[in-house]
């Protein structure tokens, strides 16, 4: 359940009406809230402070007009521009980046205080009576109203400058490198430490073999990406029928309906009923989530490297920018405990049988497109050898030393064939020469 919950906030987030949906509620809550007060103290005639809007109702309806329809208008302009930057940032960095934009906390509030006080003006501006019968201006209504109008030029000054931050391929790419810092944190919270031998033995534990009897296949019945999956929910099934669950898939990889998600074992205990339950521990969506899937944030970091290294865009001082980050949160993960693809119950009997994430598989996931595609460019590959060099600082396990060695080794090998510069070849080598130096390899 709280796999679920955690996937609904994050689609909540990456939705661009919630928040300026609730600021609107909280305009017309507020407008009913002022009214209600600005009635009691013409009850009470209690006079108001100076500074306070005093004009006749005439007055009142021209200064609420003015506001309500400067708002609505600055807020068609101000959606103009997101669809201008969205579309941008989809032809620049990718399309897969576009939901970053969507969701940037900014643009959405800045839609929703517009919109907030065109509908506060609005709620105000119905109530503002002038008829000789009943004279009723609501003066501490249409002050809020002004400091709104106020507030919202201050909010349409931060918009230009946020949206001019915002498309910098240097922003973009800190921000999707914040968010892979992030999974990297939620998914491995455990800390290396001193005891480097315990913690190599713990993430290197071969996996136990699968049993050698008959299993159930549960076969996917719709298609999509695994977005996460809830692992309390199938140790709690796999404990209450003391079942053996194998996972097929892992976040982030694509089912395919029919295809088999899920292998049980002893295959007599399944049925149908048993099948959708565990299906529903799995959450499909039409696009990939960085909840439970690390690669995820590196593909858009790694995404922005190529478009940038194409001949097109030509910009290897982005594609660097880009080495740079994933460089950084390489690091961060060689310090982290990545566990094994077991779990087991407090009997110690194997429950859950999965393929783990791998230091080695991120590294691959991070550069693996980018020396491919970067084995011409000398400036590039270099740096590549660096950012090597660099994770090895803080890689404490062999495995990690090995999976940097044999990167760097494949960097080589496609610099000697790629560059055509002697020169720039030798170069290329003196950097993994110093790389592996640091990793400890002859």
């Amino acid at each position: 359940m709280k796999t679920r919950l955690v996937n609904l906030a994050q689609r909540l987030r990456a939705s661009f009406w919630l928040l300026p949906s609730l600021l609107m509620i909280g305009a017309f809550s507020l407008s009913i809230g002022i009214l209600n007060l600005d009635e009691a103290i013409q009850k009470r005639g209690i006079q108001l402070p100076q500074g306070i809007y005093k004009g006749g109702p005439e007055g009142a309806r021209a200064v609420l007009s003015t506001v309500a329809g400067s708002m609505i208008s600055v807020t068609g302009i101000t959606f103009s521009i997101t669809i201008v930057t969205l579309t941008l940032a989809s032809s620049q960095y990718g399309p897969r980046l576009l939901r970053n934009f969507v969701r940037d906390t900014g643009n959405q509030v800045v839609l929703g205080v517009f919109l907030a006080t065109f509908i506060y003006c609005l709620m105000v501006l119905r109530r503002v009576n002038g008829t000789e019968e009943m004279i009723f201006v609501p003066h501490l209504s249409v002050t809020v109203g002004i400091a709104l109008a106020l507030g919202s030029l201050g909010v349409l000054i931060y918009f230009i400058d946020h949206v001019a931050r915002s498309i910098q391929a240097e922003n973009v790419i800190a921000g999707v490198g914040r968010d892979l810092d992030k999974a990297i944190q939620e998914l491995y919270p455990q800390t290396i430490g001193g005891d480097f031998r315990e913690a190599s033995a713990s993430e290197n534990t071969d996996l136990p073999p699968r049993p050698s009897e008959e299993a159930s296949d549960v076969r996917a019945t719709r298609s999509g990406y695994v977005q996460a999956i809830e692992g309390d929910g199938l140790m709690k099934i796999a404990i209450e029928q003391d079942l053996l669950l194998c996972l097929n898939y892992k976040p982030g990889d694509y089912i395919i309906a029919g295809s088999p998600v899920v292998q049980v074992w002893p295959a007599a205990r399944m049925d149908e009923k048993l099948a959708e339950k565990i299906l529903t521990t799995f959450i499909l969506g039409n696009h990939r989530s960085g909840e439970q899937d690390p690669e995820f944030a590196a593909n858009q970091i790694v995404e922005i490297a190529l478009r940038a290294l194409s001949p097109g865009i030509n910009d290897p001082f982005t594609a660097i920018n880009c080495i740079d980050r994933l460089g950084a949160s390489l690091a961060f993960l060689a310090g982290r405990v990545i566990p094994p693809g077991v779990r087991i119950d407090d009997e110690g009997r194997l429950r859950v049988l999965t393929d783990a994430d791998s230091f080695k598989g991120i590294l691959n996931a991070s550069f693996d497109q980018i020396r491919q595609n970067a084995r011409t460019n000398a400036a590039v590959t270099i740096r590549l050898l660096e950012v090597i060099r660099d994770i090895g600082v803080h890689a404490h396990l062999q495995s990690h030393r090995a999976a940097l060695l044999r990167q760097a080794q494949m960097i080589l090998r496609g610099s000697l064939t790629g560059l055509p510069e002697e020169e720039d070849r030798k170069d290329v080598q003196k950097r993994f020469e110093a790389t592996i130096r640091s990793l400890g390899a002859d």
